[in-house]
């Protein structure tokens, strides 16, 4: 039962830091400049519109950002990304890294508590904005949906309600 509380316990403080990244940016479009866009982009091709580079295939790195959900093996993926800065929940790990550029391509580089290692280098298969499927180098394949910014994922599961919790030993 402990290790059931425990991992819910980390599975909602990982979301609310999930959700803390992202409120910090912002959906609306008009106020974008430009400027970002052409110092996020892969060499060697613009956006096509799809998130995807024209010229060499490569995701582009703002198609990324946001928070994206699903499931793995029956298990609970959340992996949240803003300004660069990527923060993933899975299974009983908590990760945290970088997008980093890598030969002209996006990967997710990340460092996992407890030693976990199925999820340190991630290489982007696709993005569309909706869907982001990620092959990472311990052999796991997450699909995962993008999640509405402002608002905690349906599907999650919840807490045990208080009254379902054992009692504490006094010390």
């Amino acid at each position: 039962m402990t290790s059931s509380l425990r991992t819910g316990a980390v599975a909602v403080a990982a979301l609310a830091a999930a959700l803390a990244l992202t409120a910090c940016g912002s959906d609306d479009a008009n106020k974008d400049s430009g400027a970002d866009s052409a110092a996020s982009a892969p060499p060697g091709g613009g956006d096509n519109g799809s998130g995807e580079s024209a010229g060499s295939g490569a995701p582009d790195a703002a198609a990324l950002e946001g928070t994206w959900v699903g499931l793995t093996d029956a298990k609970n993926v959340t992996v949240s990304i803003a300004g660069g800065k990527v923060a993933l929940v899975a299974d009983q790990s908590v990760c945290q890294g970088d997008v980093k550029d890598m030969g002209g391509e996006p990967m997710l580089a990340l460092k996992c508590t407890g030693g976990s290692a199925d999820r340190t280098m991630g290489a982007i298969d696709s993005v569309d904005g909706t869907k982001l499927v990620l092959s990472w180098d311990g052999g796991v394949k997450d699909t995962l949906t993008k999640a509405d910014p402002g608002k905690l994922p349906s599907g999650m599961p919840s807490l045990p309600d208080v009254a379902d919790l054992p009692e504490v030993p006094a010390p």
